[in-house]
């Protein structure tokens, strides 16, 4: 089992900066694909960004957030960052990090999710 725990998020004005991070218990072959999901007022739950941990880091993004966040690792690798910039009304919701065995090809469906966080709550008003 891999437990997964957040700490960063809170409530911001529209063109401010947040970050969440991201530890992981153990890395694992389910777990090397890490990242963000979140889940807006009334939306279903999106992938954000995610990081391959291994095969160079690769990383992918939402179009909704490329150019203003940024998914980096930290070592020891078990660990992620999102930097979270120009945040806007629209990027409000609950940030939950997210591990699964495989990004090789972008982010992953929510269903193809091994392992969540407790979740993280990101506010931006206007």
């Amino acid at each position: 089992q891999v437990q997964l725990v957040e700490t960063g998020g809170g409530s911001v004005q529209a063109g401010g900066s947040l970050r969440l991070s991201c530890k992981s218990s153990r890395v694992t072959a389910d777990s090397v694909c890490m990242g963000w999901f979140r889940e807006g007022p009334g939306k279903e739950r999106e992938g954000v960004a995610v990081l391959a941990t291994v095969y160079g880091s690769t990383t992918y993004y939402a179009d909704s957030v490329k150019g203003r966040f940024t998914i980096s690792p930290h070592n020891p690798r078990n660990t992620v960052h999102l930097q979270m910039n120009n945040l806007q009304p629209e990027d409000t919701g609950m940030y939950y990090c997210a591990a699964a065995p495989v990004c090789s090809s972008g982010i992953p469906l929510s269903t193809s999710v091994y392992f969540w966080g407790q979740g993280a709550q990101v506010n931006v008003s206007s």
